[in-house]
């Protein structure tokens, strides 16, 4: 418990003992509410000149000392035993590591239902927080609910550790009421703990779409806070609304909310899944250039896919070429060289699918085909008609090479080349 709050709480008690005309003329003019009012009372004489005592040491910060004084009162009467007993409970929660026994004084305190209204009401509500940290959910429970029926009060924290209180139990469907309650008892002072308990609940219930409701909602109330959009993200991904999900996390995007490697390759891959994969290359490319998205062979992979799907065949080629010296596979230069033979950059494309062939590709016949035509087109003829009779042995090929074959020879002829 707060000291400053302990403090005030029991300056007001020290008061009434001091005070006790006073506190009987307050009490007297107060308006009557709609609950009936607990009558005023007040400890003996003996018994409030040691609490006084007690509290000037509380108040020097001796709070050992304090409790010393406390343990040493003998009190007689009922009202006098929970006074004290509150008191004491205090000095233990003040102290730490001693809930279990701020726990049972606190008990004794509540439990004749005799203190004064204030002290009784902050009891209870000590008594389920400590309950709470001790993991003694039912008995919080309890006690939250003794307090809201002593008090006729719907706060927003205590409905919030009622729903926290079941989830701990795992009574999963019942964090759903209290949780509402605390959205509605917070108002426009609003929290987020409901919403995550509720979304929680939603979630390891498996139903995803009342959490996605509850997400949408989450996000009108906290449109500030990044978390959300990504989580909102994520589930429309799991209830497999890949529009929505791709907008939510555009959006996010574009306003800064995506920092985490896996954020932004999920947008990529949400951007080629949604036939954008221009938008996928772009926002991989700029984040694998400034280290966010790691530079490894599967991130490359996606760029240069992405390059291609988006018809930019030089980018393409190129990130293709850069993953085939990082991983030195033949697959690899053979896509660099298909795309640098498509762009037209044939010396290149040449170099890369005989690379590929040195590495064991596998489509050899549809490699020296390639190779031909990029020979061919650099007018060089003996190279192309060699490459195409290497074409002509893969069965897979051979048809199609059957018609460069008389190709090449006419056009070296007419160019009086020898092959």
């Amino acid at each position: 418990m707060n000291k400053i709050f302990s403090s005030l709480l029991l300056i007001v008690s020290v008061v009434l003992i001091q005070l006790p005309i006073a506190a009987d003329a307050s009490a007297a003019g107060a308006e009557k509410s709609e609950k009936p009012e607990r009558k005023t009372q007040l400890v003996g004489p003996t018994v409030g000149k040691k609490v006084a005592k007690a509290f000037e040491a509380y108040s020097a910060d001796d709070i050992p000392g304090a409790l010393a004084i406390l343990l040493e009162i003998d009190a007689s009467k009922k009202y006098d035993k929970a006074y004290v007993s509150r008191f004491i409970a205090i000095m233990y929660a003040q102290m730490g590591n001693e809930e279990a026994k701020a726990i049972q004084y606190l008990k004794a305190a509540v439990e004749p239902d005799i203190l004064n209204e204030a002290d009784h009401d902050q009891s209870l509500k000590l008594l389920a927080d400590l309950q709470m940290q001790t993991k003694a959910f039912e008995e919080a429970l309890v006690n939250y609910q003794a307090w809201m029926d002593f008090t006729g009060k719907s706060d927003g924290d205590t409905w919030t550790k009622i729903a926290n209180a079941n989830y701990m139990l795992k009574r999963l469907d019942k964090i759903i009421v209290p949780a509402d309650n605390a959205i509605a008892a917070y108002g426009d002072k609003h929290n987020k703990n409901p919403y995550i308990l509720k979304i929680t609940s939603y979630y390891e219930r498996k139903k995803y779409q009342e959490a996605v409701k509850t997400l949408e909602t989450v996000l009108q109330v906290f449109p500030e806070d990044k978390t959300w959009w990504n989580q909102l993200g994520m589930f429309y991904l799991l209830v497999e609304d890949y529009k929505k999900a791709l907008a939510t996390l555009d959006m996010a995007y574009k306003q800064g909310f995506l920092e985490k490697e896996s954020e932004i390759k999920t947008l990529a891959s949400l951007y080629s899944q949604n036939d954008v994969p221009y938008k996928a290359a772009v926002i991989l490319e700029k984040h694998i250039d400034s280290g966010l998205v790691t530079r490894d062979d599967k991130n490359l992979s996606s760029l240069a896919n992405a390059w291609h799907a988006a018809q930019h065949i030089d980018k393409a080629a190129r990130y293709y070429g850069e993953l085939a010296k990082m991983t030195n596979l033949a697959k690899h230069y053979s896509k660099q060289g298909m795309l640098l033979k498509q762009d037209e950059q044939f010396k290149p494309a040449i170099v890369a699918l005989t690379k590929a062939l040195e590495l064991g590709a596998k489509n050899k016949g549809r490699l020296h085909m390639s190779i031909a035509e990029s020979h061919y087109y650099l007018e060089e003829y003996k190279q192309a008609y060699k490459a195409i009779n290497l074409a002509m042995k893969d069965p897979k090929t051979k048809k199609s090479a059957k018609g460069w074959v008389d190709f090449i020879k006419d056009t070296a002829r007419r160019k009086n080349v020898s092959i």
